[in-house]
């Protein structure tokens, strides 16, 4: 069993990642997709229950905000992994101009997550710690060390 914790801002590539890593071993828990806390929480309450592999795919840019789902799956017996992807604000801005639609952020909210953003670390609670990037079109994936 294992939960997984995304942590980036927008456009760094968490839901790309999902889908290229992830889709067919994990449940997608988003808020960009279930809308509210309460349908969140309902899910992940069933996640847990069914001993079911899930993400969060959220920005999840503090300490606070992970620390909710990492004492429920650690409660559980989860295993719980982190992914930080890596977040310039230039590079998330840039991506975000080219989506369309509801997909494209405002600015000062892409901002205002950056802002909030506290790195991870293994004292929250995590297993398991890795750094994602982007070159090119492919995500590269590094071991955590606190030199990042």
């Amino acid at each position: 069993m294992e939960a997984v914790i995304f942590c980036g801002i927008q456009a760094t590539g968490k839901t790309t990642f999902y889908k290229d890593k992830l889709f067919k071993t994990h449940l997608r828990l988003s808020l960009d997709q279930l809308k509210t806390r309460s349908r969140e929480n309902k899910f992940l309450a069933t996640c847990i229950a069914a001993k079911q592999p899930f993400v969060i795919d959220n920005t999840n840019p503090t300490k606070a905000d992970r620390a909710k789902y990492i004492s429920l799956a650690k409660a559980n017996n989860f295993k719980i992994v982190c992914y930080y992807f890596q977040s310039r604000i230039e590079d998330a801005l840039q991506r975000n101009s080219h989506r369309a639609g509801k997909e494209n952020i405002p600015e000062i909210a892409v901002k205002g997550s950056f802002n909030k953003l506290e790195i991870p670390a293994y004292a929250e609670g995590f297993d398991e710690l890795y750094y994602v990037g982007i070159e090119g079109n492919n995500f590269i994936i590094k071991d955590w060390n606190n030199e990042i």
